[in-house]
């Protein structure tokens, strides 16, 4: 009977309501309206509130018209009736009112018939809150994104139930995710059951988003007090000792200060201007105004003058003691529950630990990153310098001329992915024809003669500078990576890359793979070794050394040219763009070991993570980790010498 009862109660109460809401669809919002018309034409932040929420509550669906029309100036009360209306001007002072209830027109009217309700920007922000459980069950998708960005962008504790409230029936499942992250944040922070938000902590917790991070920061701040003694109930961080802990007698009396709770004692400027006031016969308190270029003697004027009345006396520091042992100072948190600040404390700290372990891998495929990046630049130079022992200092020269090749052929296929595709084979042919050109021409006549060869490098290095500026000016030149490139790989809010770099990378696997296959699988990789190993007998055995060696060397140069077009893709195309790149790269082939494909990939790898390593440690000054890098080298060969991986053998010994 009483569940039979209960049951009767609850259909009834429910076409009351049922009732009341058609009754309230029936009338309209005109009636809501008029029952809070004098709180909404006062218009003032601390009374509105009822008004907004009754018209937000109301269930009448010209609720959300009305909270616009108002939020947007455009809400205009008609003197004659009392009635509110939304209007547009038409004319001069005249305007066009529209009924909220039909949206009809009413007719045109004079300003002076009107009264407009301008809302101050506080009561904007309260019919904006009012708006938003609205928009959160818009039809258009893009307006609920909208209203989400909104929350999520300056968070309110009255976004929490219109917020809770439109997850059910949202039909979108990004959005509805992206509802259910932002309810639980929003319930960390302002929910007033400690049981739900101790569950959205937990839930979150380990989470690496920003936005978390967010929501439980606030919950951990303290704010360092002073009082006669501990409050009750409060939510205390830590009890502090005055002259202990970094919290100075100075800093603890300032507090008692701002506080209120002692009086600041006279600075200086204070004490100069009490004795100027209370110059008498050539003395103040007794001290001839002569002397009172001495400190002391002014403290002794002064405190002449206070055991007069005339002035407060200073606080002496018998005093302070005394004062600073009578109170109590200690750091509040903000929010009042232990039990949430510290399950917030343990969330922090397990983010914390995640974050620290991502940034880690962060760093390590930044430093892959830069090791590719080397390692490309450098397995040219590792052929002409490493196999053949030519200093070139022109092979960032050959670099930059690869990546204005790719330069050249985007201006003349506009499409990115063809040119891109297009440009590799034809600065791999434009840089291999210089190379072969530069060996016939110049270092084929200085083998054997490491001096003079970088001294004739470097002036051919200088020259293709400047040729290059006279071709292209001195302005960079964009080399646009294709559409397919664009972004990074996000594995969440701390770890990311570049499609560009993994493109590098995956680029920087390719010419390995290729160059070993050259170098051991093919006749002028054999006849490379045979004549590095020993000309002479390679030559009795019928190798051309200066075939094998212009081929070579050109080799060397194609490889850069590509090497240029892939570094182009992300950094500057200038004609200085070698010279950023042939520092690194003779650094990696000496420290990877000359003469060694292996030991170059293996010194690429050692200043790509040494680079990024001291970066991280001192990310104001890349110059001085440039600097830190380069004598940590010369400190390292100095140990090894011939490098990570030498060479064993007769090539070792030659």
């Amino acid at each position: 009977m009483k569940r039979l009862f209960a049951l009767a109660i609850g259909l009834l109460l429910a076409q009351v309501l049922a009732a009341g809401m058609a009754a309230a669809q029936a009338d309209g919002i005109q009636p809501v309206l008029q029952a809070h018309k004098d709180t909404i034409t006062k218009s003032s932040r601390k009374t509105i509130g009822p008004a907004i929420d009754a018209i937000a509550a109301s269930g009448v669906v010209q609720a959300k018209d009305v909270l616009e029309a108002w939020v947007a100036k455009d809400m205009w009360l008609r003197k004659s009736d009392g009635l509110f209306f939304r209007g547009e001007k038409v004319e001069g002072k005249t305007y066009r009112l529209f009924d909220f209830d039909s949206g009809g027109a009413v007719g045109v009217f004079p300003k002076s018939e009107l009264k407009q309700l301008k809302p101050n920007s506080g009561v904007r922000a309260l019919i904006a809150t009012a708006l938003v459980r609205f928009q959160l069950n818009a039809a258009d998708a893009g307006k609920r994104h909208d209203a989400l960005t909104s929350i999520a962008r300056d968070p309110d504790a009255a976004h929490l139930e219109p917020l809770r409230a439109s997850i059910a029936g949202e039909p979108d499942a990004e959005l509805k995710a992206t509802k259910e992250r932002l309810e639980r944040l929003l319930t960390i922070r302002f929910d007033a059951d400690e049981a739900a938000r101790l569950a959205a902590i937990g839930a979150m917790s380990g989470d690496l988003g920003v936005d978390v991070r967010a929501a439980l920061n606030p919950l951990v701040v303290t704010t360092r007090n002073a009082a006669k003694e501990l409050p009750e109930g409060a939510n205390i961080a830590a009890q502090l000792s005055p002259g202990q802990d970094g919290f100075s007698r100075q800093d603890s009396y300032a507090l008692l200060v701002a506080v209120g709770l002692a009086l600041a004692p006279p600075t200086a400027g204070e004490i100069r201007n009490a004795l100027n006031d209370n110059i008498s016969g050539g003395r103040v308190g007794g001290v001839p105004v002569a002397q009172l270029s001495d400190p002391d003697a002014r403290l002794v004027a002064y405190d002449a003058l206070a055991a007069s009345g005339l002035v407060l006396a200073r606080i002496r520091d018998q005093q302070i003691d005394d004062i600073l042992a009578a109170h109590v100072f200690f750091d509040l948190y903000a929010d009042p529950s232990p039990t949430v600040t510290k399950a917030a404390s343990q969330a922090l700290d397990e983010i914390s630990l995640k974050v620290g372990l991502n940034q880690t891998l962060d760093l390590t495929l930044d430093a892959l990153s830069l090791a590719s990046i080397y390692f490309l630049a450098a397995i040219g130079l590792a052929i002409t310098f490493g196999v053949m022992g030519v200093i070139n200092m022109a092979h960032g020269e050959f670099i930059m001329m690869g990546a204005y090749t790719g330069y050249v052929v985007q201006q003349v296929i506009p499409d990115h992915t063809v040119s891109i595709i297009v440009a590799i084979p034809l600065a791999f042919a434009v840089t291999f024809a210089a190379g072969v050109a530069m060996e016939r021409l110049v270092i084929r006549w200085l083998y054997a003669r490491p001096l003079e060869t970088l001294l004739a490098t470097f002036g051919i290095s200088i020259a293709l500078q400047q040729l290059a500026k006279n071709i292209f000016g001195t302005q960079a030149r964009p080399l646009t990576a294709p559409g397919w490139l664009d972004g990074a790989w996000v594995l969440n809010d701390v770890v990311s890359i570049s499609y560009i770099r993994i493109a590098i990378f995956v680029l920087a696997l390719i010419f390995l793979t290729l160059f070993l296959y050259i170098m051991k699988r093919t006749r002028l990789g054999l006849e490379t070794r045979a004549v590095t190993q020993n000309p002479k007998m390679a030559a009795s055995m019928g190798i051309n050394p200066d075939k094998v060696n212009m081929l070579t060397f050109g080799l060397g140069s194609g490889i850069a040219g590509i090497a240029g077009v892939a570094i182009g893709l992300f950094a500057k195309v200038t004609s200085e763009l070698g010279s950023d790149y042939i520092v690194q790269s003779f650094m990696t082939v000496v420290v990877g070991g000359v003469g060694n494909i292996w030991g170059t990939l293996a010194g690429a790898a050692m200043i790509g993570f040494l680079q990024k390593g001291i970066e991280w440690m001192n990310p104001s000054n890349t110059l001085a980790a440039q600097t830190y890098m380069i004598v940590f080298i010369i400190i390292f060969i100095q140990f090894r010498p011939r490098g990570i991986i030498a060479l064993k053998g007769r090539a070792a010994g030659d």
